[in-house]
């Protein structure tokens, strides 16, 4: 049979009754702590020296892992986390916890197993629409949707609050990444048709406004080849009549003010407009 350590080597942190059911005995359990090959970060838990923090001090308050925490523990597409984000029942009792830990105390949408020390997928989603600025929120949940992670369909059929619901209806898929879920966000007010991976000359472009105006948006790897490439695609668009607008993920983030009023000008002379 398997030792102890082996059997909780993939989550690292594991309830002592889960470990019993497995057929590990008291004894065998208690001798891997006195032993020093677990820990007991509470009672009726145990972790390996070496496991995740994050899922320890969880096992320690009785919390789980959720919001921009979890969501980035998923891969998901996260601005920025000053804090870590822990859920727990309301009214619930919960150990210490770090300073300056953000406790949501929330009902699930999903149930919450009692060997789980992460929020599941959809109550993850539903606290980051209630926690975060809008369009924070909106690139996170289009990321879980671009990566296939949940479906439309499947968090339409929950009781979601009304922040979540909005942010469900907001949902785009054509966003390659959170930058490109900002735009439509923050160009709303103009009322104009803006299109996303609009195939022209070859190439998908990242926005097209009204008929004409093409804004793109580089990245970090929109260096040496691609950048040359990159040009290349917008002198073709000049040419077929196309008037293009390329920012990049600083200006986004930190100098929309200026990329905002480049883009209202271009309006207001009428460069969206196909002649």
């Amino acid at each position: 049979m398997e030792s102890v350590e082996d059997a909780i080597r993939g989550s690292g942190v594991v309830r002592v009754s889960t470990l019993r059911a497995q057929g590990f005995s008291r004894r065998a359990i208690e001798g891997a702590v006195s032993a020093k090959t677990l820990i007991r970060p509470r009672n009726g838990w145990v972790a390996l020296p070496d496991a995740d923090p994050l899922l320890v001090a969880a096992a320690r308050a009785g919390v789980v892992l959720t919001c921009e925490t979890q969501a980035r523990r998923l891969g998901l597409w996260v601005l920025r986390e000053d804090a870590v984000h822990v859920a727990a029942p309301p009214h619930r009792h919960v150990g210490a916890v770090r300073e300056g830990t953000h406790v949501h105390w929330s009902r699930p949408l999903v149930p919450r197993h009692p060997d789980s020390l992460v929020d599941p997928l959809e109550n993850v989603l539903a606290i980051v629409a209630a926690c975060l600025p809008r369009e924070e929120a909106l690139a996170i949940w289009e990321s879980a949707l671009r990566q296939a992670l949940v479906t439309r369909e499947s968090l339409g059929r929950l009781p979601l609050p009304s922040t979540a619901r909005a942010t469900l209806d907001n949902c785009s898929l054509y966003s390659d990444s959170g930058l490109e879920t900002f735009i439509p966000v923050r160009l709303r007010f103009l009322r104009l048709p803006i299109r996303q991976q609009v195939w022209l000359a070859g190439h998908a472009v990242d926005f097209l406004i009204g008929d004409r105006l093409v804004l793109q948006i580089d990245g970090g790897h929109h260096v040496g080849g691609q950048r040359r490439s990159d040009i290349a695609h917008d002198a073709r668009l000049l040419l077929l009549g196309y008037h293009v607008i390329r920012v990049d993920y600083v200006q986004v983030l930190t100098r929309w003010t200026e990329v905002h009023d480049v883009i209202v000008r271009a309006v207001a002379q009428r460069l969206h407009v196909a002649s």
